[in-house]
């Protein structure tokens, strides 16, 4: 069927019947959703009809066929978009858009995110559809599907794995039938993701921060302490690289990057057991910790030992999700979190809406260091 056939089908049931499904249309059309959202797209395009979720109806001021019952025609899932709140740079870019968004976790650092993109969302006049992966790479898979197959528009997608390595193997990502943005992610060149938008905070600027911080303190023995298969980690540990260099600091105490044991705590207190050596030793003076929680579980190993902080050791810790509650509150590298969740969001819908035309975007956001109690000045 040609694509004009298929056009006028799709009009004649949508001015008889006032909204239609895509997986209806996509059915009798006998052609695939990807197809019909972009003939629907096509006729958007030329002002005939209007993109709701998971379906199309009349343009907007013209009257929709009623419901026997007398109903007036919402979402074909019974819900509205979110209306505006306020101006943006294009005020209702986003109307009538589904945005899919999959992150790791909704319990640490990425409430935060996603209230950046509710707020966002709502903003344009789009809705926010979550998926939460747990940090499970099967389950991200089956989450991406899932919102796929609910007719989103794009995506906002946080991979539970760093992609700084080709061999990472999610090139399935860069072959969505929707537009797709990286949220806290940066994928290196060669891994076939490169081309996509992604929205990240410079966490690499965020580890130099805090051995720079530390070095105009006075210390010169910097201990840097984070899990090893974090996606943050690799980023964190090369700003910290850098800021030893550039301050002539290289050779000093040993990174120590442990195992993980998020389910464990007894098993990752053990695991940072060589970072208190070091410093009981004389080793080191000041730490870097990425993350938070981490950083806490260190700060009472330290204290046990009889360590005062910051009188003996100074601590920055890396997230500041809880540092400000740590006995005494911890210095911390803060991502503007709810900022990257905002602008992931915009570049999404603007990526939609404009299409291949829009040049690709890779933004990187600063992060932030909150200077608190437990590093003190050295003489």
């Amino acid at each position: 069927m040609l694509a004009t056939e298929r056009h006028d089908l799709i009009l004649r049931e949508v001015r008889a019947r006032g909204l239609v499904r895509l997986a209806e249309l996509a059915d009798r059309l006998g052609v695939s959703p990807v197809t019909v959202r972009r003939d629907v797209a096509d006729l958007e395009d030329q002002g005939l009809v209007t993109r709701v979720h998971g379906g199309v109806a009349p343009p907007r001021g013209h009257a929709r066929p009623q419901a026997a019952d007398g109903a007036g025609a919402g979402t074909p899932d019974g819900t509205q978009t979110a209306p505006r709140a306020g101006g943006s740079a294009a005020p209702g870019a986003g109307e009538s858009l589904t945005l899919g968004m999959l992150v790791p976790s909704a319990t640490y650092y990425y409430p935060e995110v996603i209230k950046g993109a509710r707020v966002a969302a709502a903003r344009l006049g789009a809705r926010l559809v979550l998926g939460i992966s747990r940090y499970e790479p099967a389950e991200e898979r089956a989450q991406v599907e899932q919102l796929l197959a609910g007719g989103v528009d794009g995506l906002l997608v946080t991979p539970c794995r760093a992609l700084d390595a080709p061999e990472q193997n999610l090139t399935w990502l860069a072959d969505l039938d929707v537009p797709a943005v990286l949220v806290e992610r940066v994928a290196a060149l060669g891994s076939g993701l490169e081309h996509l938008d992604h929205v990240a905070t410079d966490h690499a600027h965020g580890g130099y921060l805090a051995v720079r911080h530390l070095a105009a303190l006075g210390h010169r023995d910097i201990l840097f302490v984070a899990r090893r298969d974090s996606p943050t980690t690799p980023r964190v540990r090369a700003g910290y690289q850098s800021g030893l260099r550039s301050l002539g600091l290289l050779g000093g105490p040993p990174m120590i990057e442990t195992l993980a044991f998020e389910h464990d705590p007894e098993a990752f207190g053990a695991s940072i057991d060589p970072a208190v050596a070091t410093i009981l030793e004389g080793g080191a003076t000041a730490v870097v910790v990425h993350n938070d929680q981490d950083a806490l579980v260190l700060v009472q190993k330290l204290r046990s030992s009889g360590l005062r902080l910051p009188g003996d050791v100074s601590v920055v810790a890396y997230d500041d999700e809880v540092a400000a509650l740590a006995d005494p509150p911890l210095t911390a590298v803060a991502p503007p979190k709810h900022a990257v969740g905002r602008a992931a969001v915009e570049l999404l819908v603007a990526r939609v809406t404009e299409g291949e035309e829009r040049p690709r975007h890779h933004l990187d956001l600063l992060p932030q260091l909150r200077l608190r109690e437990s590093c003190g000045i050295l003489g």
